[in-house]
């Protein structure tokens, strides 16, 4: 009889478990159909200026030759009014050098660091509430920012230095029309005030990389494709950023070879800063001094002009000339 009952409870006991297990599943299934994966959102309505006032006092571009780093980058700022009139004390700066390539200052395939750290300066000088340094390597981003000596002048100037960190990029709606959704790095979305600090180089594909092509160095992504459509995606980039201040280093010019670079034959040095408001009229300038490309042969500068983001007739703009 003990044994009867021990046998009966078991079976009501598992007839219970197993009731209650076809519940759990069922509502499983249900919720299912109701829920989703998180996905992670879109940000739109990023796209904003950085830039400051026009003063028609003042250049709108600025070429210093003949002096290291540090005296291009003052003279050039005195000659634009001064750090003051971009920056203020309430002001998270970024400033995006040309960081992609393991390679040294000498190779000339990255921004010069000493030219960097001066700007970075500049910014504390102007009562900047935080400075960064970052870009979105193509080599290994820990030696690029290593190598470069960027990351090590950056430092010792007081910037914080932010290697590109998979989590640190949002899927970004930046209307273009070329591109539409990619990923962008974090700290670009997060700054008041942006300062492009490229390298002038030749380039492969576009002849040279000067400013607009810097912006490269903002996204994620499979950054390859864009070459397809590469300047309309210039143009879309360069409007979705809208730069506070452009100082294209030409301090070392890469000649040949870009955008790379290795051998220290395809260098020249032309101890040179081209600094301005008008970042299409400090492209087309750039190009035309170091490698006598005309507009026809970067059509990114016509369509950028047509975009409203400047001009490359740079003979038109307000400019000043120093020689150091």
């Amino acid at each position: 009889m003990d044994t009867g009952v021990s046998r009966r409870e078991a079976m009501i006991k598992l007839l219970r478990v197993a009731g209650a297990g076809a519940g759990t599943a069922a509502l499983g299934f249900w919720l299912s159909g109701r829920s989703h994966r998180p996905v992670e959102d879109i940000i739109t309505g990023a796209k904003r200026s950085h830039s400051v006032a026009a003063d028609r006092n003042l250049p709108d571009m600025v070429i210093v030759k003949g002096g290291e780093p540090a005296e291009l980058v003052q003279c050039a700022m005195r000659e634009l009014g001064g750090m003051r009139r971009f920056v203020s004390r309430t002001d998270t700066v970024v400033i995006k050098p040309n960081i992609a390539w393991d390679r040294t200052p000498e190779q000339a395939a990255n921004t010069n660091p000493d030219l960097v750290a001066e700007v970075v300066h500049e910014c504390w000088n102007a009562g900047a509430k935080k400075v960064i340094v970052t870009d979105v390597s193509c080599n290994d981003p820990r030696r690029c920012f290593q190598r470069s000596g960027i990351a090590d002048a950056a430092r010792r100037a007081g910037a914080e230095v932010i290697l590109p960190d998979p989590d640190k990029f949002k899927e970004v709606d930046l209307q273009g029309r070329v591109l539409q959704v990619w990923p962008v790095f974090a700290p670009i979305l997060e700054a008041d005030k942006i300062i492009n600090l490229p390298i002038a180089k030749h380039h492969s594909l576009t002849g040279a990389t000067l400013g607009m092509k810097n912006w490269y160095g903002i996204l994620g992504g499979q950054r390859s494709q864009l070459h397809q459509n590469v300047h309309e995606s210039l143009v879309d980039l360069a409007d979705f950023i809208r730069p506070t201040l452009t100082m294209i280093d030409c301090y070392r010019v890469l000649l040949r070879n870009g955008p790379t670079g290795g051998s220290l034959d395809d260098v020249a040095i032309r101890k040179t800063i081209v600094a301005g408001t008008d970042p299409v009229a400090l492209d087309a300038y750039v190009a035309k001094s170091y490698w006598d490309l005309e507009v026809s042969a970067l059509p990114y500068l016509k369509l950028a002009s047509e975009s409203g983001l400047g001009t490359f007739a740079f003979e038109n703009v307000r400019s000043k000339a120093i020689q150091l």
